[in-house]
């Protein structure tokens, strides 16, 4: 290991702890930086190819991975400004994500509280487009604050260059692989706006004493233990698939032949299908095939039961997609990255 400044060079580094699937994998080089101009530094230091890797909660590692994998430190939270009515936070890339929540929370600043405990960093947020509980990160940043990582210049990317969409952004599609975000922006507000769209998010608020931001935080987090394993003792991703959004009339059909599916509007007349209850009817929730399972409380979640490599889980994702596509005639799509 090499240390220059607030660099740090791994090379042949385990990525056992850095996935939180638990993949027993390694990188050629791993390098962090905790400054722009750190990281500009590495550029001309490390081989390629690049990986930018935030809390590993999105990845599943088939293999060794040959190149080097970038990770911030950035770990500061400044305001930029501020109202009566808002605040304008800049946030570094390395800072735990839901550690920024507790601190939004703490200065009485809405509009992340629904993504509480959402492993992973800040700028991984960014690219993810991550979201819970009718919220989504696209709601609340505005500007991505980002290194290019073929000349080392600095570019900032507005809400609407991101191009967001259901966990979709510029960075995971046509940019991809090309920017490393440094800091995010993200405008706060100061007053009260409860976003209690879901029922079960609503209830538990109510038995907590109502909508506060503590409260909220604490139902979100309450909600979330219950159904997600700890991946320090289950390896998995969260969730590994998205909800898939499909035409009305296709809804209307299968709600025909399924009065109790559920669903969620979603933009342009769509509807957002829940895939967790896809895949439960499709009876895979609780099953096995080898090492890797779906988890028993929430079918969304695969699992490392313990000696898993990335095939035996894409070999589950597989058989599920397809089992779901015969079943309803919808193909769901994965929201970890494989790699």
């Amino acid at each position: 290991m090499s240390i220059f400044a607030g660099m740090k060079i791994i090379e042949n580094c385990p990525l056992y702890s850095r996935n939180t699937f638990g993949m027993d994998v390694k990188a050629d080089c791993l390098a962090e930086w905790s400054s722009p101009d750190e990281l500009r530094t590495l550029l001309g230091t490390v081989e390629r190819p690049y990986l930018l890797v935030g809390g590993g909660s999105n990845l599943l590692f088939t293999a060794d991975f040959k190149g080097t994998i970038l990770h911030s430190t950035i770990d500061s939270i400044d305001i930029v400004r501020e109202t009566q009515d808002s605040v304008l936070v800049r946030v570094g890339a390395g800072v735990v994500w839901d550690d920024f929540v507790a601190y939004s929370v703490l200065n009485g600043w809405w509009g992340v509280e629904n993504l509480s405990a959402i492993p992973g960093e800040v700028g991984a947020s960014a690219v993810q487009n991550i979201g819970a509980y009718g919220v989504e990160a696209k709601d609340v940043i505005e500007t991505v604050q980002t290194i290019c990582l073929d000349n080392g210049k600095s570019r900032d990317f507005s809400n609407a260059e991101c191009r967001y969409a259901y966990r979709q952004s510029i960075f995971k599609n046509e940019l991809k692989g090309q920017y490393a975000v440094t800091y995010v922006q993200f405008r706060l507000s100061r007053v009260a706006q409860p976003r209690l769209g879901y029922g079960a998010l609503e209830a538990q608020v109510n038995k907590l004493g109502g909508p506060t931001l503590a409260n909220i935080r604490q139902a979100v987090i309450e909600i979330r233990e219950g159904k997600l394993p700890d991946p320090k003792v289950l390896g998995n991703a969260g969730s590994f698939f998205m909800n898939p959004v499909i035409p009305a009339a296709q809804f209307d059909e299968l709600k025909s032949r399924y009065p109790d599916i559920p669903s969620y509007p979603a933009q342009d007349g769509m509807i957002k299908v829940p895939a967790g209850w896809l895949i439960e009817q499709a009876g895979w929730k609780g099953r096995s095939l080898g090492p890797a399972a779906v988890y028993d409380k929430q079918a969304l979640v695969l699992l490392n039961k313990g000696g898993a490599t990335g095939a035996d889980v894409i070999r589950l994702a597989d058989t599920i997609i397809a089992d779901v596509r015969q079943k309803f005639g919808i193909i769901l799509s994965t929201e970890v990255n494989y790699i």
